[in-house]
């Protein structure tokens, strides 16, 4: 309550919003600073970013209404869950957005370049966020339980039904995203095959390139998995009635996952590595690979 003892556990989700949004904001202003970093993966990278900044600040705000606002406001609690459910929308579909992208330019390999133009990537990322952010303004439009607490789910102030779409739809856009990327590996291993044929010899560096995609590949899918999946199960069986513990211990690991995003999409990347060392020590390392990316980058 507001003015109450503060919870250990909502000091956690602040924090790691706080350092979210830190993390995430450095991604969008080497994006943004650096006129090189303007392809379509890139505006996806920083679509992804924005959704975890977003997210992180949700987090923030959502700590400032609950202990901070006095007297408490109804429509500044539902404007906060609002900006969470908008901004972790944002992120999955973001996701969802860049593994799409990645078996298009496989599966496309030929055409990918000229088919997969910037317009037409901002134009997806623009409506993507617009079907967002419409469902982040449910909560405010009404869609709530603060009239009625027994429909409250263990994400409050959003109801046990809504909780529930919200959750099988996440569970749905994983299953499509496992299903890309067992795609992504197939193709991955079918062209580092027919490059070994071609060159009449195993291609080691093609060979590395493809181990290094799939695990690259492993790392996304466990990752994602094992932050949204509990918690979206959770939020699909339990309710309001459940002790907030386990809501707790299973939220912080979910909003993690927007921690390790800029790790794993953006600051993998060599380009972005790069232009991040050229910030910060205005030269790159002669260590750092110059090899070029190829089809199997993944």
């Amino acid at each position: 309550e507001p003015g109450g003892a503060v919870s250990p556990w909502d000091i956690a989700l602040c924090a790691t919003g706080t350092a979210v949004a830190g993390e995430n904001a450095l991604v969008l202003a080497v994006l943004f600073y650096t006129p090189s970093l303007r392809a379509p993966m890139f505006l996806l990278i920083g679509s992804l970013a924005l959704a975890d900044l977003l997210a992180g600040l949700g987090l923030v705000a959502n700590f400032g209404v609950r202990y901070l606002l006095r007297p408490p406001s109804e429509a500044a609690e539902l404007g906060a869950a609002g900006l969470l459910v908008a901004a972790f929308s944002a992120s999955v579909c973001s996701l969802l957005a860049i593994t799409v992208d990645r078996y298009l330019s496989l599966y496309n390999a030929l055409t990918y370049h000229s088919e997969r133009t910037l317009g037409f990537t901002c134009a997806m990322v623009l409506l993507m966020w617009a079907l967002c952010l419409g469902v982040g303004l449910l909560p405010l439009l009404g869609w709530n339980c603060l009239r009625d607490q027994s429909a409250c789910s263990v994400l409050r102030p959003v109801t046990k039904d809504n909780a529930a779409v919200l959750a099988v739809t996440f569970l749905l856009l994983f299953a499509l995203m496992m299903q890309l990327y067992l795609q992504i590996c197939k193709i991955a291993f079918r062209h580092a095959q027919q490059i070994a044929v071609q060159h009449q010899f195993i291609a080691t560096a093609q060979a590395t390139s493809t181990r290094k995609g799939l695990s690259t590949l492993s790392l996304i899918l466990g990752t994602f998995a094992l932050c949204w999946i509990p918690f979206a199960i959770y939020s699909l069986v339990a309710d309001s009635s459940y002790p907030a513990v386990y809501t707790y211990s299973l939220a912080l690991p979910a909003t993690c996952n927007s921690l390790i995003n800029p790790i794993i999409y953006a600051f993998r990347n060599p380009d972005i590595q790069k232009s991040l060392w050229l910030a910060c020590c205005g030269c790159i390392p002669s260590t750092f690979s110059s090899r070029p990316r190829t089809s199997s980058d993944v």
